[in-house]
């Protein structure tokens, strides 16, 4: 039925394919700037049932964000070296865009996909494709609200923000201080599944001391809606970071924290607090993905800290499940005790649902808290950086 498709599919899509390049062995590492496919083969073959050699797609949302450039890199060359064919794309951001590519994977015959969606909502139509030619789809980090998410790898996304906020609660010293302190909120992308639960992990620690007054946001805007930021970009966050501080801290009016969600938008903050906040202090500053700009600004003490997961090891779990699944074996909480992994991994069949009622079995990684003091025993020892010649961090990978 699968190869069925896919001659259909070629058939009716042979300019996109060649507007695609499919096919022949090419650079695995796109250039920068559009969605670019690499097919690669590596030397030792994992074999199918006919003999042939097993093929994954990789679809990465974008190469303008430092992790997913790392993501990509490390899942191509965890399957490479395990002897599979993969193709690897990046979107540009663009939901349309991600719909073609994978539309070309599943005409160029992918045994398997792995996708990190840009809309966890827009991919309805190449999953029902996937589903009706029986290849099974590991939603990768952000979930595909689609039942044909055969699994879902990612880290635990509410203690992501559980630990940011746990951190702020921990460095303004909520629980002895007299307070009041002032805060502000920067959210992720709508469009991301994973935003909303980032915030309210944050949110569900910082809300009691709000309700209780010892923290106040002179914004007012508390609700996810009110703070997410389009696409997790930069600019968007900057731009709002801006507008927050000239309305509400141009008098005078003191800045104690400002929660972000992930580091691109982080970054867009830090440089609005270093550009146009009139204070003196030391704004505490959150972040999550341990992007290297954002790891100088730890270091320089503009960023107080990054929530970093690991992605070399959402790589590993992604490949022994892919293994398990493409092998017929089961895949369920015995794949973490067989496979022996050095890191923290839960199966969770309760968390996360594709549509209302029908839950995706997740693989769960666990995430770290960087901050100036551990980021040499969390980062640069496990192997994730190195230390540059200036002094600052460099990654190792993508």
């Amino acid at each position: 039925m699968k190869k069925t498709l896919a001659l259909i599919l070629a058939a009716c899509m042979s300019l996109s394919l060649v507007a695609c390049g499919g096919g022949g062995d090419k650079s695995n590492t796109p250039p920068a700037g559009g969605s670019n496919a690499g097919t690669s083969q590596a030397g030792s073959q994992q074999p199918s049932s006919g003999g042939e050699t097993k093929t994954v797609g990789i679809a990465m949302p974008t190469q303008s964000l430092e992790r997913w450039n790392r993501d990509g890199a490390y899942l191509d060359e965890q399957f490479k070296a395990a002897g599979y064919n993969t193709i690897v794309t990046y979107s540009d951001n663009k939901n349309e865009q991600q719909v073609n590519d994978i539309q070309n994977m599943l005409s160029q015959g992918v045994d398997l996909l792995v996708i990190a969606a840009i809309d966890g909502n827009g991919l309805n139509t190449v999953m029902n494709d996937a589903g009706a030619a029986g290849i099974p789809v590991i939603a990768y980090d952000r979930l595909i609200m689609n039942d044909n998410s055969t699994y879902y790898v990612s880290f635990d996304n509410y203690t992501v923000g559980k630990l940011q906020g746990e951190y702020v609660r921990d460095a303004l010293d909520l629980d002895n201080a007299a307070g009041p302190f002032n805060m502000e909120f920067t959210a992720g992308d709508p469009a991301d599944n994973n935003a909303p639960f980032f915030f309210n992990g944050a949110m569900d620690v910082i809300k009691p001391y709000i309700d209780s007054g010892k923290v106040v946001v002179p914004s007012g805007q508390t609700a996810f809606d009110a703070v997410a930021t389009d696409q997790w970009q930069t600019d968007v966050a900057l731009d709002r970071a801006q507008n927050v501080l000239a309305s509400f801290y141009a008098d005078g009016t003191k800045l104690d924290a400002w929660l972000c969600s992930n580091d691109s938008t982080s970054m867009g903050v830090t440089q609005a607090v270093t550009q146009d906040y009139a204070g003196d202090n030391a704004v505490v500053i959150t972040g999550q993905d341990g992007d290297v700009a954002n790891l100088r600004n730890i270091k320089d003490g503009k960023q107080s800290m990054t929530v970093y997961k690991a992605v070399a090891n959402e790589a590993v779990v992604t490949l022994d499940l892919a293994k398990a699944i493409l092998e017929g074996k089961t895949a369920d909480a015995s794949l973490i005790s067989a496979s022996g992994w050095g890191f923290d991994c839960a199966y969770d069949t309760e968390s996360y649902e594709t549509t209302p009622g029908h839950k995706c079995p997740s693989f769960l990684l666990v995430p770290d808290v960087v901050t100036a003091d551990n980021m040499e025993e969390k980062l640069v020892t496990p192997g994730y950086y190195k230390v540059g010649a200036d002094g600052y961090l460099e990654a190792t990978n993508g």
